[in-house]
């Protein structure tokens, strides 16, 4: 975890009862989803298997070992998982070497969210190389702390990297706001205790109590995210 805050930052917003907003990365910042199925695609042509399109929404937004692991077992590839997290992760890293797109919405809600001085986390699975490069693009400035994925003990859909970002702002968990993409992370944002909202990229999220779903982050500001977190 990297930061630039100390860990007794208790900031609110404006007299807001948000204390800090915890975005997850890929899918949700940045549209590189299908960059990481066409990377385990190609990863496993190589290694002379085929993956079937239905394994995507097991896979998506999900640790590298679980994902690894699930395609290793049910492709029978003679790989181990370690060994495939390199070949994937260095496959990854150059296919975004000369940037990623960021998803429709996103550069407007950061530069919002920096301009109110909105303390503001990156939280993600990925690794700490590859959260490093995409912050190339999506301009690191906007983050005073990142949590990657190995660098905690247990990582996405257990609660850890979320309840580590909001200590680490000094934040209680059901006054952060969490933006996540995939039943995975919401899982964990929601174990953490914080307040969801989700932009579903590649299966459906239904709504539930304490979260919102919408369709594009062009529908998410800071009014919307001081919303969700309400003195009880």
């Amino acid at each position: 975890m990297t930061s630039t805050v100390p860990a007794s930052l208790t900031r609110t917003a404006e007299g807001s009862a948000l204390q800090a907003v915890l975005l997850d990365m890929d899918g949700t910042l940045v549209d590189t989803e299908g960059y990481w199925w066409d990377v385990e695609v190609e990863v496993f042509a190589d290694l002379g298997h085929r993956l079937e399109t239905d394994w995507r929404e097991v896979v998506v937004g999900g640790p590298m070992t679980r994902s690894a692991g699930y395609l290793i077992e049910v492709t029978g590839a003679d790989i181990a998982i370690e060994e495939l997290t390199v070949l994937l992760n260095d496959r990854f890293e150059k296919r975004i070497g000369r940037g990623v797109p960021l998803m429709p919405g996103a550069a407007r809600l950061l530069a919002e969210l920096s301009a109110h001085e909105v303390p503001t986390a990156l939280v993600s699975a990925s690794h700490r190389r590859i959260i490093d490069r995409v912050l190339d693009s999506v301009g690191r400035h906007h983050f005073a702390l990142t949590v990657a994925g190995d660098e905690v003990a247990r990582t996405k859909p257990h609660p850890e990297p979320y309840l580590a970002a909001a200590a680490g702002f000094g934040a209680d968990p059901w006054r952060c706001a969490v933006i996540e993409d995939t039943a995975t992370g919401v899982a964990a944002a929601e174990a953490a205790g914080c307040r969801v909202v989700a932009v579903p990229s590649v299966a459906p999220i239904a709504p539930a109590p304490g979260r919102a779903v919408v369709s594009s982050l062009e529908q998410v500001d800071l009014a919307f995210l001081r919303g969700l977190v309400v003195d009880e």
